[in-house]
């Protein structure tokens, strides 16, 4: 076979490969599927995240003392995260300290992806890896992004990383790699096994308390109740959002 003939046969196999696994990525990772094969509240492994539910978090920045780092700890763990703070380091969640230049009222709060309604991360994505599952949660699907970070850019809260380094030991329930943006997913992992986010369960465990998950949408959840009882707040709530996560007594 002569050079020429190689290199034509490898790129058609190549564009076919190619083609094969966009056909599979459509089938498997198209939003509101899920990506991890473990059934939640009911639903069998293959079947769609439903628009009935609405996953959200309620904070409460008045038990949220400026010492504590439990849910930051407890992210980095269940996530696979090296907990370093620099520059090119991951940060799923952080702890930001915010001041009323009015009242000159002072909080610290946890910050992550706020899981938008109308999340610009996947408006301005040109892959579709930035996407919003049915249910609200906003994730990155590796395989398909190309490491831009437009999303980074367009992203209001600052709640995506850029992996600059190869990586190690990764957690199967986790997938994360080289040149890909990540943030937090709510710990889908965890959410599609009927089980609480890392960082919810960790404050819980410190009686804390601060950190309240659940659907939104169903009237009867704790977390739907406290937010039509307390006043709450959206972070830049003048871009009409929409987001997943509030906070309470800022």
């Amino acid at each position: 076979m002569s050079e020429h003939q190689f290199n034509q046969d490898a790129g058609q196999d190549r564009r076919d490969f190619l083609k094969t696994s966009a056909g599979l990525a459509g089938l498997t990772l198209a939003p509101g599927v899920l990506l991890y094969g473990i059934s939640a509240y009911g639903r069998a492994p293959d079947e769609p995240a439903s628009s009935e539910v609405r996953w959200g978090m309620l904070i409460d920045t008045t038990k949220c003392s400026s010492g504590c780092n439990d849910c930051v700890t407890a992210c980095n763990t269940e996530n696979g995260l090296d907990g370093k703070t620099g520059p090119q380091d991951s940060q799923w969640i952080r702890k930001v300290h915010i001041k009323d230049l009015q009242t000159s009222e002072q909080h610290d709060l946890p910050m992550m992806c706020q899981h938008c309604e109308h999340p610009p991360c996947v408006d301005v994505c040109p892959t579709g890896a930035s996407f919003k599952r049915a249910d609200g949660i906003v994730l990155v699907d590796r395989h398909i992004c190309i490491g831009c970070r437009y999303c980074m850019m367009a992203c209001p809260y600052k709640a995506r990383s850029f992996v600059h380094e190869p990586l190690h030991d990764q957690k199967p329930d986790v997938p994360r790699g080289k040149g890909c943006v990540e943030a937090c997913t709510f710990c889908v992992q965890r959410v599609d096994n009927d089980e609480q986010p890392a960082c919810v369960e960790a404050c819980n465990k410190a009686e804390h308390n601060a950190m309240l998950f659940g659907d939104l949408n169903n009237p009867a959840s704790d977390i739907a109740k406290a937010v039509k009882t307390y006043a709450t707040t959206e972070v830049r709530a003048d871009l009409r959002l929409n987001t997943g996560v509030r906070y309470q007594g800022i």
